[in-house]
């Protein structure tokens, strides 16, 4: 019997499984290929280059999958010019989408216009004190992103054991682990700390839909859980990243460097320019890639289908 919990039911899916928004990654064939295998997926706005791109992206969501799905609006310092959030935002109400997650800086205002359109909100917070904020927002469910997590863990490094579990004592509103899962006792784990289900996003990188070339993948399966990488921290803009020859010379740089490194120092190796190159190469160390320390227990590709029949069989 399917785990249903106040998450499914407010978003209307089968299982506890979110796969949360990924810069690159997150696409509409991924995000629907969760979604069809009865998790809610969201693919990342970003991700599409513009605000028209956008509207052609949300639209292809709805030829990929008759199920929801969700839509990630990242907030977060950039290299160049900020992108059109509020354009990203307009988009997304102006196509119908019932569900959005948001990340990164404070997502007050984007809250307020959401909620004033119906919209279901998730943000991602990586401390209580910003979980506590987002209820003040108005936000409907909070992804607790513990210190395993791929990407921005924030700089409390508080890990999910107790990240949840201090969660349940001081949240009201629902809330989901993220960061670290992989299989079925770690759902199950998540549930008895009090979390109404679970956020993937390493692991669905770990699939055949996933964009990412059999080079990455393959090296996921090779990899231990502590094969990642945590850059940047110096800046305070801590990301957690897959160990390769890259975010190795940017941890070698940073050391070096110590209190006189600048991001310019590895700008060059950082750029998301770079990484979306050595994607398309098929060069798993041409440029950073995103992983989490739940990269230790990857051991197969299967179709997103088959990992979540995997996972929730093992859960139920």
């Amino acid at each position: 019997m399917p785990i249903a919990t106040r998450v499914t039911e407010m978003l209307g899916i089968e299982h506890p499984v979110i796969m949360g928004g990924m810069t690159g990654v997150g696409t509409p064939e991924l995000a629907a290929a969760v979604s069809n295998a009865g998790g809610l997926g969201i693919f990342a706005i970003h991700n599409a280059g513009s605000p028209e791109a956008a509207r052609t992206w949300i639209r292809r969501m709805h030829s990929l999958t008759n199920k929801p799905f969700g839509v990630n609006l990242t907030i977060l310092p950039s290299m160049g010019p900020p992108p059109p959030y509020a354009e990203y935002a307009q988009v997304m109400i102006e196509e119908g989408v019932k569900i959005v997650e948001t990340a990164g800086s404070s997502p007050k205002e984007f809250i307020k216009l959401f909620k004033e359109a119906g919209i279901i909100t998730i943000h991602k917070c990586v401390t209580i004190r910003h979980a506590l904020s987002a209820e003040r927002y108005g936000v409907d469910i909070i992804s607790l992103d513990g210190f395993e997590c791929a990407g921005h863990p924030g700089e409390e490094d508080v890990g999910n054991f107790v990240l949840q579990a201090k969660g349940a004592k001081v949240l009201s509103r629902p809330f989901v682990c993220s960061g670290g899962v992989g299989d079925g006792k770690q759902i199950v784990a998540a549930l008895a700390l009090g979390a109404d289900g679970v956020n993937c996003g390493t692991r669905f990188c770990a699939t055949k839909e996933c964009n990412w070339p059999d080079s990455f993948k393959e090296r996921m399966i090779q990899a231990s859980e502590t094969d990642s990488v945590l850059m940047l921290r110096r800046l305070n803009n801590t990301c957690r990243v897959f160990r390769n020859q890259v975010s190795e010379q940017v941890e070698k740089i940073e050391s070096e460097k110590g209190k006189d490194f600048e991001f310019q120092d590895v700008a060059h190796l950082v750029s998301g320019k770079r990484g979306r190159e050595a994607e398309r190469n098929g060069d798993a160390d041409g440029g950073i890639w995103s992983a989490g320390q739940v990269v230790g227990l990857v051991d197969s590709i299967p179709t997103c289908q088959e990992l979540m029949d995997e996972l929730m069989k093992e859960a139920e």
